[in-house]
């Protein structure tokens, strides 16, 4: 039999790790969406709120409502881009990175726990090309 097509695959896998990561997001205030924009914050501060819409894939209307929720909770700041003062460079802050990294250990954890189903050497088989596949994307 052939394989199943990879859309229905990682679907699946996709659906199973978002419902194990809800609860450790959860435990840390944080909804889905905080955590991806969280994480593009870690790999650099967004020039502009549209930069970041667009490397995250979030829709431009409703990021602001998750930047709003994210200042909030004093995990990213905006402010005023020197260059240009209508648009916002929007930043991780201290805490943002600590409440990150607490969530990043317990989402390592599960997907260890996750991925136990596999011999160690095809697990990370899987993740270096899993990671090889994400950067040919880019």
């Amino acid at each position: 039999m052939e394989r199943p097509e990879l859309g229905y695959l990682f679907d699946r896998l996709l659906r199973v790790v978002i419902a194990r990561e809800e609860p450790i997001l959860a435990a840390a205030g944080l909804q889905m969406w905080d955590h991806v924009l969280l994480t593009a914050l870690a790999r650099g501060d967004a020039p502009t709120q549209a930069q970041l819409a667009a490397e995250t894939g979030r829709d431009k209307t409703r990021l602001i409502g998750n930047l709003d929720r994210l200042v909030e909770l004093g995990l990213v700041s905006r402010v005023p881009d020197p260059a240009d003062r209508r648009n916002r460079v929007v930043s991780l802050t201290t805490e943002g990175r600590q409440v990150l990294e607490r969530c990043q250990t317990g989402i390592r954890a599960m997907e260890t726990e996750l991925l136990g189903a596999l011999p160690a050497g095809e697990r990370a088989n899987f993740e270096r090309a899993l990671v090889a596949l994400a950067a040919s994307l880019d």
